[in-house]
């Protein structure tokens, strides 16, 4: 049965006829203890969902669809490691990767703590090696610029999660990201770093993605032309699985570091392919984050659906996206180190969730992955925020706010909290024309300005937001926030009735590509296109020549 045949979902349906007109704002009036009964808290992170437009008969039936969906068996099923990606035939296990409790995960009735654990240990060691300067470069210099080159998870969660840790970057290192294929993201590197302190880590698990080889090759003649091929192993590393292509491209298999086809791409910050933040935050600050995403997996198996934050943030996305027709949400962290964190998220979700076929492969009847977009305030408030406020649909709003700053200057923080704050209630309350009206008069405009400016100064409200409360982001409370983001998507996933673990969507694209590059060479012609992709190949050669 899918999801949208179910009962609960029949109950949501009609239920959503009587609330979608009522106003939050009239819920918070009748019940001063609404925020209290609708804020969640685990360790330093409260989840306050009380700006939501639900009562408790919704949660009641959002938790009902989330048992008649067999959501509990298919977490037990993830985390015990059933090969829950049933069209790659593959565990999922991102889980195992911090698992601080060390307790056995069986794939294919191994144990694969062992292995995972040994390939922490062989980071730490590297990690520490290169900090110290005992692992130095070809000409005897200490290595203090990380340039990791990888694309789509390989690199995004790096990017992200490095951001997000830079106050604690020891004080002589920098780091870099190369992941465009554009020749530019390559060259402006380059650019700005000496060969003699670089170290390289080329992340890709088969050692054959098309953009991270082509960048690795470029920066590997780089280095050559600088030092000379000897230096090559001295200056690059690899996150692969395929040993022989490492060697063959002249790196040392013992600085090879593996992860494993039961953790994905999106999911793989907390493998190996996090080996530049252990380098330039530290080991000690990587295993953190790792705790706090510990922390928040256990949170999400042990404890009940209606106190547990993943689950009622899925639920709530589901009831915006399903039964109002909203199909977008926007992540705005008020954090400049978050600044990446939407961009992360983009990945986590979209690619997750971004999917037209069932469990059963048949096309779904409804609406699944959202589109997610976002940014740090206070800047987003002056870009996109107008059409939050005023557009002609609501957009459903994550805010995460830090109490305090790393850094506090003046009153930065304290105009910066004061700014998130009143967006959530902004959104929430709104302004009547009446209110507008006063407001203006006020200012001293005349009746006729008020009159005609009243409706353009008004704005409709009850436009629902989610507030992440953190004390600090710090490294644990960083993986607390991403397994919390990665659980609601899986949640969102398990009730949709879709496999949230494969990614074929992004193949197509590569497979035609590579049948254009060798036109665009002047190798190759006769191959079938459509007459507006021939025209453009046409005219791109002709303005090549």
């Amino acid at each position: 049965m899918t999801v949208n045949k179910t009962r609960a979902w029949k109950k949501l349906a009609s239920h959503y006829k009587h609330i979608k007109n009522v106003e939050m704002k009239d819920m918070f009036d009748a019940d001063p203890k609404r925020a209290e009964k609708l804020t969640l808290n685990l360790d330093n992170i409260w989840f306050d969902y009380s700006k939501n437009r639900i009562n408790a008969h919704t949660l009641k039936l959002l938790l009902r669809l989330a048992e008649d969906c067999g959501v509990k068996d298919k977490i037990e099923a993830m985390f015990s490691g059933e090969k829950i990606n049933f069209t790659e035939n593959r565990a999922v296990l991102h889980t195992a990767l911090r698992n601080r409790g060390n307790i056995p995960v069986f794939v294919d009735g191994k144990n694969v703590m062992p292995e995972i654990n040994a390939v922490l240990a062989k980071m730490k060691k590297f990690a520490e090696a290169v900090r110290l300067g005992k692992f130095v470069g070809h000409t005897g210099k200490k290595l203090t610029t990380i340039v990791n080159i990888g694309i789509g998870g390989s690199d995004l969660g790096p990017v992200m999660v490095t951001e997000a840790l830079r106050k604690y970057w020891a004080k002589d290192m920098e780091c870099y990201f190369i992941s465009n294929i554009d020749g530019t993201a390559c060259a402006e590197i380059l650019n700005k770093i000496d060969p003699e302190k670089t170290l390289f880590i080329v992340s890709s698990k088969t050692f054959t993605t098309i953009e991270t080889l082509t960048n690795a090759k470029t920066c590997r003649k780089w280095l050559v032309d600088a030092l000379g091929e000897p230096a090559v192993s001295k200056h690059f590393v690899a996150i692969s699985t395929n040993k022989k292509e490492v060697e063959k491209f002249g790196i040392n298999s013992e600085n090879m570091f593996e992860f494993w086809d039961f953790v994905g791409g999106r999911y793989s910050v907390w493998s190996a392919i996090g080996l530049s933040i252990a380098i330039v935050a530290g080991m000690d600050n990587f295993e953190k984050m790792l705790d706090g995403a510990y922390a928040m997996d256990k949170h999400f198996r042990e404890t009940d659906f209606a106190h547990n934050i993943p689950v009622i943030m899925a639920l709530l996305g589901i009831w915006y996206n399903n039964f109002f027709g909203i199909k977008r949400y926007a992540v705005v962290p008020y954090d400049q180190y978050l600044q990446y964190f939407p961009a992360y998220l983009q990945q986590l979700d979209m690619e997750s969730n971004g999917k037209f076929v069932d469990v059963n492969g048949k096309v779904v009847s409804y609406s699944t992955g959202p589109v997610l977009f976002g940014g740090a305030g206070t800047n987003v408030q002056h870009s996109f925020f107008q059409l939050i406020h005023q557009g002609t649909d609501f957009v459903p709003c994550d805010f995460i706010i830090p109490a305090i700053s790393h850094n506090e200057i003046g009153e930065h923080h304290e105009i910066l909290l004061a700014n998130v704050l009143a967006q959530g209630e902004a959104l929430m309350r709104g302004k009547t024309e009446k209110e507008a009206a006063a407001e203006l008069l006020k200012a001293g405009k005349s009746k006729e300005d008020v009159k005609k400016l009243k409706r353009y100064k008004s704005f409709s409200g009850n436009r629902p937001s989610n507030t992440f409360l953190v004390k600090k982001v710090d490294p644990y409370t960083l993986g607390e926030l991403i397994a919390m983001y990665e659980h609601k998507v899986f949640v969102q996933g398990i009730i949709w009735h879709i496999n949230s673990y494969d990614q074929m969507g992004v193949e197509l694209g590569k497979q035609l590509a590579l049948n254009i590059l060798p036109e665009l060479s002047g190798n190759a012609t006769g191959i079938c296109h459509d007459s507006s992709t021939s025209q453009l190949i046409s005219t791109v050669k002709k303005l090549r020549k």
